[in-house]
């Protein structure tokens, strides 16, 4: 379980605890030892904690390395962040860091975990996507085309899949109340639960290819599909830009107070 120190990752593994799942729970957070402790009191299951970030190639083969040992059914690969802007206002070392996270990390992941299920014949992935991966998305273009990268990854899979006993799922859900926001310097207005999306994701697992969580994903999802892929695009780029204002707004601020004579 990646990306469980908080938000939707944390809450998937809340909820596999609460059923008795023993879990191996990786993230970067300092609050990840004590989400395993809480976790093995509350539901008296086994809980193996790994710190680690997942932008680095070599701590994900580490990761990889350190579950040897254990008989690992199920690969949640929650951990991610985006970004928002003008894409050619971005820091390149961060909109790098996001593609090794959100697209290299889950990828190998998937292939090493997906052996080791194959080899069994059974096991499952599910893959977090979004939203906004079903279209190019103003003002988050890469975050977007990262998801894009996992919802195709995640498609291909289950087919590829299919017979060897592995379930792949992409979770697909919109605007979620977490951290994710504010690392992308996003403000947003309606928005899911994560008990929402993790309840609805783990119920999804074995039954479709795609889950789009909660009422508010479905109704953008289905609003937008019959649409072309470029209205689809302004579409989702207004949206986008109501989130990001405050990024405008705070920008011509700068320029005002840098254009005032000394």
């Amino acid at each position: 379980m990646t990306g469980a120190s908080s938000g939707i990752g944390q809450t998937i593994a809340s909820e596999l605890a609460r059923e008795g799942l023993n879990l191996v729970l990786v993230a970067r957070g300092e609050t990840l030892g004590a989400l395993g402790d809480t976790l093995k009191a509350g539901h008296g299951i086994a809980v193996r904690v790994l710190t680690a970030d997942l932008s680095d190639p070599a701590q994900v083969d580490a990761v990889s390395a350190d579950c040897a040992d254990l008989d690992i059914g199920l690969l949640v690969a929650a951990a991610g962040f985006g970004t928002s802007g003008p894409f050619l206002r971005a820091d390149s070392v961060q909109e790098c860091a996001m593609l090794d996270l959100n697209c290299r990390a889950l990828m190998l992941q998937a292939h090493h975990f997906g052996r080791r299920f194959a080899a069994r014949g059974r096991g499952g992935i599910v893959l977090m996507a979004s939203l906004v991966g079903f279209q190019g998305t103003l003002l988050a273009a890469h975050y977007a085309a990262t998801k894009a990268y996992v919802q195709t990854l995640a498609e291909g899979l289950r087919v590829e899949l299919a017979g060897s006993g592995v379930d792949v799922l992409a979770s697909a859900p919109g605007p979620v109340r977490t951290g994710f926001a504010a690392r992308a310097d996003m403000r947003m207005g309606a928005a899911l639960s994560p008990q929402t999306v993790a309840r609805a994701t783990l119920a999804a697992l074995g039954r479709r290819t795609t889950v789009l969580p909660g009422a508010l994903t479905k109704l953008l999802a289905y609003s937008l599909a019959p649409l072309p892929r470029p209205l689809r695009a302004r579409i989702m780029g207004r949206v986008m830009a109501g989130m990001t204002k405050h990024q405008h707004e705070q920008n011509t601020s700068e320029a005002r107070t840098e254009a005032k004579p000394a």
